[in-house]
């Protein structure tokens, strides 16, 4: 399964990179003052991917949507894009489809960051995103990053973006802490099979398991509760129905490919 394990869902570039990025940098007036960014989104960057990192505070739009597992190291919330290491929901235009389908704020983000300095977080921007150019407007097309050496409105919305974004992960990492506490999450695959005898065994990830959530205790049920995370565990469950929907999308997908 292809997750964000292989980096840090929160974006913070330690060690290594983040899902999506190649050369995030921290942004500075003085390096990226004629960096502009196309105003047209382009999901490409997201194509090859058949997860991508869910905050908790997304699991009710998301789960209506995708199946929500649990993955990576440090475990986290993924919602899963596909079966193999393709993004369903992304057409050969780059865009998202149906134009109502949820889109994960982990995607939503990119090509922003956080990267990691000295007890702070520096807003940084992935240099390798084909949406950046450089050089002085001649259109509506693209927007600066920079004007007279000070933040535009973008990056200013980026940085408020990529900061509740980093609050959300760390509550999320309090509530994943309180799953593996309880001894909640258990090890699963998804199979598929797809007419002309192609099968998938989709594997890498765990869900909760219904019977022993059932079996939590009264006081548990209750902090629960109050924190919110008895809808996370009840999202997450109804989104397993979300299965079915991915593999009518593989079907789709390789039925236009063969015609």
């Amino acid at each position: 399964m292809t997750t964000a394990s292989d980096a840090k869902t929160n974006g913070a570039t330690q060690g290594a990179l983040p899902l999506f990025y190649e050369k995030p940098e921290p942004l500075m007036a003085d390096r990226h003052q004629a960096l502009r960014l196309v105003a047209k989104p382009d999901f490409r960057f997201a194509a090859k991917t058949n997860s991508s990192p869910i905050m908790a505070s997304e699991f009710l739009a998301a789960g209506r949507h995708y199946p929500i597992v649990f993955a990576g190291e440090p475990l986290m919330p993924m919602a899963v894009l596909g079966f193999e290491r393709v993004n369903l929901f992304v057409d050969e235009k780059g865009l998202w489809q149906d134009g109502r389908t949820y889109i994960p704020a982990y995607v939503r983000r990119y090509p922003f960051t956080f990267i990691a300095g000295q007890d702070v977080f520096i807003l940084g921007i992935d240099m390798a995103c084909e949406r950046l150019v450089s050089g002085p407007a001649d259109d509506k097309a693209s927007q600066p990053l920079f004007a007279d050496g000070k933040p535009t409105g973008l990056m200013e919305e980026a940085l408020r973006f990529c900061g509740a974004l980093q609050a959300d992960h760390v509550a999320t990492r309090a509530f994943v802490a309180a799953l593996e506490e309880q001894e909640l999450l258990t090890d699963y695959h998804a199979r598929a099979q797809l007419p002309g005898g192609r099968n998938f065994d989709l594997r890498g990830f765990r869900v909760v398991d219904s019977r022993r959530f059932q079996k939590i205790g009264d006081n548990v049920l209750a902090d629960w509760h109050k924190r919110g995370w008895l809808a996370l565990v009840y999202a997450h469950l109804a989104s397993q129905a979300c299965w079915q929907d991915l593999l009518d999308r593989m079907r789709a997908r390789d039925s236009s490919s063969d015609t």
